[in-house]
């Protein structure tokens, strides 16, 4: 079977659809020949066990792009076109085209069909690229892909496409080493894309609420966003009087990243809307306790007892950071087994390949 992703970015600063597919192809390009096609960038990801092809970004050069793309598809012979993500207007050409040449089309959203990410921006963003392209992207499409039940669930309320499938991410939990000492070093961490969308404002507020319980502790923000946004946050923080406590560190990668999971003692994900969530997955691998919210599918924190699953707000939080102030170090070691024995059962590489290769089997079938 040869199978071709498309994907905008493969940049480390690409977020979790960049993470995504870097580690869907360690387990997918060994059971099928796998392609991706993307756009030239500074600070590439590897993605293994895939040949990675290139067409222009520019979309003044439509026509060219789909020449080239067309060009492609008939080079490989494709089994199936597989696109990621929404918005963007080639993430819907690409579709166009493999359709134009009679393949099956998985399309995934990734979460930026969520009801949040609706309603950002919808008037001036939005409706005109869902009339201009994206609503015809996801109706022609042979099977949308979610990662997680609520994602279906709220695909299906959109009507465009009732032909839905559930694969979750996957995370390569060999490959991450789990933490030795669930001793308080009194660091909690914030590691994802610095955007509204995040929460992280909801973070800054809870700190300031607990402000006599936290001035030995230090909160780290990693990750890669706008100048203006984190400044914004900053600015928050010492109105806020807890600009002592945050320390705002930039994008974290590599080896630096699996340390910071490790040293802290509570990973927060505030956010209002994630598909998945692999920075979930990264921390339960790393064996330290997260708290996210309802906007994530991650109600299974709370059935294996390894987080806190609270609603979205300021208030929620400031309550699940009570009670992990509550804990010992044996029952925080408790939980960071269990949350490394959840993704390990659940979320390995092997086992998520495998079910998106058997959902690509039942399409061409």
């Amino acid at each position: 079977m040869r199978v071709l992703h498309y994907i905008p970015s493969i940049d480390r600063a690409s977020g979790g659809v960049g993470s995504y597919l870097q580690l869907l192809a360690q387990g997918l390009g060994q059971l099928c020949e796998l392609h991706v096609v993307t756009h030239t960038s500074d600070n590439e990801l590897h993605i293994p066990n895939a040949t990675i092809h290139y067409i222009p970004k520019q979309i003044k050069s439509v026509l060219k792009i789909r020449r080239e793309f067309i060009s492609l598809c008939q080079s490989i012979q494709l089994y199936i076109f597989h696109s990621n993500c929404c918005w963007l207007p080639l993430s819907a050409l690409t579709t166009f085209g493999a359709k134009s040449q009679g393949l099956p089309i998985v399309y995934s959203p990734h979460g930026m069909l969520e009801p949040w990410i609706l309603s950002r921006n919808y008037y001036t963003r939005k409706l005109p690229a869902l009339l201009l392209y994206q609503r015809r992207a996801i109706t022609i499409s042979n099977q949308l892909h979610a990662t997680a039940d609520s994602e279906a669930l709220n695909l299906k309320k959109l009507g465009y496409n009732k032909k839905i499938f559930v694969v979750p991410n996957c995370i390569d939990v060999e490959a991450i080493q789990i933490k030795e000492s669930w001793h308080r070093r009194k660091k909690i961490l914030f590691l994802s894309r610095v955007h509204p969308k995040k929460g992280i404002n909801f973070l800054i507020d809870a700190v300031a609420a607990l402000r006599d319980q936290m001035n030995d502790y230090e909160v780290i923000i990693a990750g890669e966003g706008t100048t203006e946004y984190i400044n914004e946050l900053k600015s928050q923080a010492t109105t806020s009087g807890v600009d002592n406590i945050f320390k705002f560190v930039g994008g974290i990668y590599g080896p630096d990243k699996w340390r910071l999971y490790q040293a802290a003692d509570l990973f927060v994900l505030p956010t209002h809307s994630e598909n998945f969530g692999i920075v979930v997955a990264e921390s339960l691998a790393s064996g330290t306790p997260v708290v996210t919210t309802t906007g994530t599918p991650w109600q299974e924190l709370t059935t294996y007892n390894c987080g806190w699953y609270t609603p979205v707000g300021t208030a929620p939080l400031i309550e699940a950071i009570k009670q992990f102030f509550a804990l010992s170090p044996d029952e925080l070691k408790q939980m960071g087994i269990n949350g490394r024995r959840l993704v390990s059962q659940k979320y390995s590489v092997k086992q998520v390949a495998e079910e998106m290769y058997s959902a690509y089997k039942n399409i061409l079938k």
